[in-house]
C-alpha cells in the first residue's frame, strides 16, 4: 500500500517551538487507496476517519506525525467488496480495528519544502518501517488556518500478513492521505 498523508503548516509555525500541538482534524481528513485488479483495472476505495496529532519532535523544528485510521470507516464501490476488506483474510477488522502511523521525527524544512518522512505503520497486528515522499504545500500564516499535509508511499500486502488473493490483487497498494491540522485547544 502506498500511503499519502498530506501535511501542511505554516512557516509560523516553524518558528521556535512553543508548545502548542496540533490534531488531525478527522471531519476533513481521509485516507485514500488504489490496488490493482487482475492487473488490468485498479480499484479505489477510501478511510472516511482519520485521528490523531501532530507534535513537536525532540529536535528544536522538528514534528512528529502520529495518526490512527479506524478500519471499519472504509468506504469502497461495493458493499460486497467492503466485507472482503473486513474479513479476516484483508484487514481483519474484528482482531485489528485500527491502521496506526507513528513518524520519525521531520525537520520544518522537509515539510515546507517537500522530502522524506520515515516512520512505522501498525496494520493487522504487525509493525513495518515505512517511507514517504512530502509534497510542499502553502499555507497561510496564520497559525488559526487550517492546513493540509501531502505524503506519498507505498506498501505491500503481504508485509502485514495479507497474501490471499494474491493472482487478483497486487501486492503493491497505494495509500494517500489527506490531512487537515488544526491547533490543539484542548
Amino acid at each position: 500500500m502506498a500511503l499519502l498523508l498530506l501535511l501542511s503548516l505554516p512557516p509560523s509555525l516553524f518558528a521556535a517551538p512553543t508548545g502548542s500541538d496540533y490534531r488531525i482534524d478527522s471531519t476533513t481528513s481521509e485516507a485514500m487507496f488504489r490496488v490493482r485488479l487482475f492487473w488490468l483495472d485498479k480499484v479505489n476505495g477510501e478511510f472516511t476517519h482519520v485521528d490523531g496529532d501532530v507534535e513537536q519532535g525532540p529536535q528544536p523544528n522538528s514534528w512528529v506525525v502520529n495518526a490512527t485510521i479506524p478500519v471499519d470507516s472504509v468506504a469502497v464501490p461495493s458493499t460486497r467488496m467492503r466485507q472482503l476488506l473486513l474479513a479476516p483474510s484483508f484487514f481483519d477488522v474484528q482482531h485489528h480495528p485500527t491502521i496506526h502511523f507513528v513518524s520519525n521525527p521531520i525537520a520544518q524544512g522537509e515539510l515546507a519544502h517537500g522530502g522524506t518522512l520515515t516512520g512505522y505503520l501498525t496494520m493487522r497486528g504487525i509493525t513495518a518501517p515505512i517511507q514517504f515522499a512530502v509534497e510542499p504545500v502553502q499555507c497561510r500564516h496564520q497559525v488559526t488556518t487550517p492546513c493540509r499535509i501531502v505524503l506519498r508511499g507505498m506498501v505491500q500486502r503481504s508485509t502485514f500478513g495479507m497474501t490471499s488473493d494474491r493472482f487478483a490483487l497486487s501486492d503493491s497498494v497505494d495509500l494517500n492521505l489527506n490531512i487537515t491540522l488544526q491547533p490543539d485547544t484542548r
